[in-house]
């Protein structure tokens, strides 16, 4: 279990610190440059899920791409911010390093665990995420040669760590094979999934609307109040998923949503309805975390090949990211309206 902390959060932490370099970088031909870049994570996750499911060598294939991660973070150093087409390449790479194993690494993980205890190691895993990704982005500096540098030795110690806390070099396969086609056709896993397509959509797209109406300063201080809640509340809704079981608690996240989203919609102007949407979404999320990034799709596999699963589980994260940081910009010229009050008490009801 070790191994599997240090092999997601070494990744999850190393893309916070790069994603966040990224948004330095880019400043013109945004549109081209994150599509590319979300486009390589996407279809590298794709890749490398269909990858492992035929070599059935997994912890080589990982060993392979963290070492892919730390190429990546060196040539960092050659790229020039002032070129578009270094930007390009550059954004394009960490789209791969982050994207190509993920699924593997997420897939290791479900099988190195149970239904019992998945969900509470999950939400550990996400507290290490928050507390390695905010002591490291302290230590940001300006330089690109360092942050460069300060990536490439962060994914190596991950490297050097894992080979040698690995307990095995290969957990033995024991998964059937399973297509795309057959995944998306079974209806326990679509039900799963839509929700979280639309949940992940709306929770990334509101927040340039928040920051036109209440102003930059409050919206960072909601960010980080919301984020402190999702770290606490992933490890107590880890623990509650294993106790009473997933569907029950990713319905409690729903309602907590749906009445977040119907107070705003009938006092949209009252600073109280926001600090409140703020308390439930958080809570909501500490919980939505752990059971669609961690647990649900290791649940579903039901002993077939795990890694395409998660492929397809991570998509939501990948769009509503590249949408928020595309079309956010147009969103945040909207304005509380008769029809967005509508619409939020619309979107509450689908949660209730």
């Amino acid at each position: 279990e070790t191994a599997n902390i240090v092999l997601i959060s070494n990744v999850f932490i190393w893309y916070s610190f790069a994603f966040s370099i990224l948004r330095e970088l880019i400043n013109e031909a945004a549109l081209v440059i994150w599509a590319t870049h979300f486009f390589a994570a996407t279809f590298s996750a794709i890749a490398g899920a269909t990858l492992t499911d035929k070599i059935q060598k997994r912890t080589t294939f990982l060993v392979f791409w963290m070492a892919f991660g730390i190429i990546s973070s060196i040539i960092l150093v050659f790229v020039n911010s002032t070129s578009t087409l270094d930007v390009l390449a550059i954004s394009f790479l960490f789209g791969v390093s982050f994207g190509l194993g993920l699924p593997a690494s997420m897939g290791r993980f479900a099988d190195c665990t149970n239904v019992e205890n998945r969900a509470k190691l999950g939400g550990l895993i996400l507290i290490v995420n928050g507390l390695g990704a905010f002591l490291l982005g302290i230590t940001a500096v300006d330089d690109i040669t360092l942050q460069a540098l300060t990536l490439a030795i962060w994914r190596g110690s991950g490297l050097i760590i894992f080979l040698i806390i690995n307990p095995s070099p290969e957990i033995p396969g024991k998964r059937r094979s399973v297509s795309f086609a057959s995944i998306l056709s079974q209806r326990s896993f679509i039900l799963y999934l839509i929700p979280w397509i639309m949940f992940s959509l709306v929770n990334y797209l509101s927040v340039p609307v928040q920051f036109n109406i209440l102003g930059s300063d409050l919206v960072e201080l909601f960010i980080i109040t919301e984020s402190a809640l999702a770290g606490v509340f992933a490890i107590v809704g880890g623990f509650l998923s294993d106790i009473v079981g997933r569907k029950r608690v990713a319905i409690t996240g729903f309602i907590m949503l749906g009445l977040g989203y119907a107070i705003l919609g009938i006092y949209p102007e009252n600073l109280l309805s926001w600090y409140f949407y703020t308390l439930v979404d958080g809570v909501a999320w500490g919980i939505f975390y752990v059971i669609f990034i961690f647990t649900i799709w290791g649940d579903l596999s039901f002993g077939a090949s795990v890694d395409k699963y998660y492929a397809i589980g991570g998509l939501p994260f990948y769009i509503s990211n590249f949408l928020r940081l595309t079309i956010g910009s147009y969103l945040s010229l909207i304005h509380i309206s008769e029809p967005t009050r509508l619409g939020m008490i619309s979107y509450a009801v689908f949660c209730l």
